[in-house]
């Protein structure tokens, strides 16, 4: 697949395939980081660095689990700019862009630099988020639901001590969190994309009812629950968190979603959501300007005028009701 497109036709046009479906390319570097301590990516302290982008619901779980694990202290971070266009992800200073921090690591002025640099002959797309060793001079993951696991736990001899008790995916719930992330990822997470980026009223429609019947299956799950599994707020929370805090500001509007929104008609999810933005340090990884600029002026094909919707969808520190 060609990453390169013209300014009127970023790369993400061509996501979609001649049927009008979107297929999601599947993520091409897969190690691991171990605690091992001779493993080839061994945990250690200042050795990994963080690429992401406050605006992508993927590279934003990485985000939240860095800040609640405490690895801020000891993976360093770099965020792109919001805009994408044809060169794809770009650094820009904070100066240029509030919110953006350049690649003090590689110094480079794309992430396709950064892919470049760990594979020469990549022929991919250039997403984020991406994890490098600073050791081995090269990409470790960009698949986000591996490296939230790693910061999860591979890190734990190296955090502080009130850190080390904090488990998103605890082994008696692995099970019941797997098979719950399968279906929210592939109708929710995923399936908003699949419903924006559709190029046929078919393909649309094919994914568009099925999100919002996941979406009353959540909120029925929720009405029960305080969290998604077992009462225990867990990475299955923090995966489908990052689009609902995106829903009614983006997916509402520019992705077509609108059969409802999170604010009017689920009063359960809205709940939950808000609890989640109020934990500690949550609320810190939220950048709703990169969110809306992002998607409302990268993606010509849908937004052609590049107008940004003022609204930034819920409050979500307001004061929690639980119905």
């Amino acid at each position: 697949m060609s990453t390169t497109a013209t300014k009127q036709q970023p790369e993400i046009t061509k996501w979609a395939s001649k049927d009008g479906e979107f297929r999601r390319q599947v993520s091409s570097f897969r190690d691991f980081v171990s605690r091992d301590k001779n493993a080839r990516f061994a945990a250690e302290p200042d050795r990994y660095h963080l690429y992401i982008s406050w605006a992508c619901p993927w590279a934003h779980r990485t985000a939240i689990v860095r800040q609640l694990k405490g690895l801020d202290k000891i993976i360093g971070l770099s965020v792109v700019d919001f805009l994408l266009l044809d060169k794809g992800w770009k650094f820009s200073s904070s100066e240029e862009t509030p919110g953006a921090i350049p690649d003090n690591v590689n110094n480079a002025n794309y992430i396709r630099e950064i892919y470049f640099k760990a594979n020469p002959d990549y022929e991919g797309r250039f997403t984020v988020p991406v994890l490098w060793d600073k050791k081995n001079a090269t990409i470790v993951s960009n698949e986000s639901s591996e490296i939230i696991r790693m910061f999860n736990e591979e890190f734990n001899d190296y955090i502080d001590e009130d850190k080390k008790s904090l488990n998103y995916y605890p082994e008696n719930l692995r099970k019941d969190i797997d098979e719950l992330n399968e279906w929210v990822y592939d109708t929710v997470n995923n399936g908003v994309y699949k419903s924006g980026f559709a190029t046929k009223q078919t393909a649309y429609e094919n994914h568009v009812y099925p999100l919002f019947k996941s979406l009353d299956r959540i909120e029925k799950i929720l009405a029960e629950n305080e969290y998604l599994v077992a009462n225990t707020f867990t990475e299955a929370d923090i995966r489908l968190w990052t689009t609902i805090v995106r829903f009614d500001p983006v997916y509402v509007g520019h992705f077509k979603c609108n059969l409802k929104t999170i604010e009017k008609d689920y009063p359960n999810i809205l709940r939950w959501a808000r609890q989640i933005y109020q934990k500690a340090g949550v609320a810190d990884t939220v950048n709703m300007h990169h969110i809306k600029h992002h998607y409302y002026e990268s993606h010509s094909q849908i937004n052609p005028t590049g107008v940004v919707p003022v609204s930034n969808g819920p409050d979500l520190s307001k004061p929690i009701i639980k119905s």
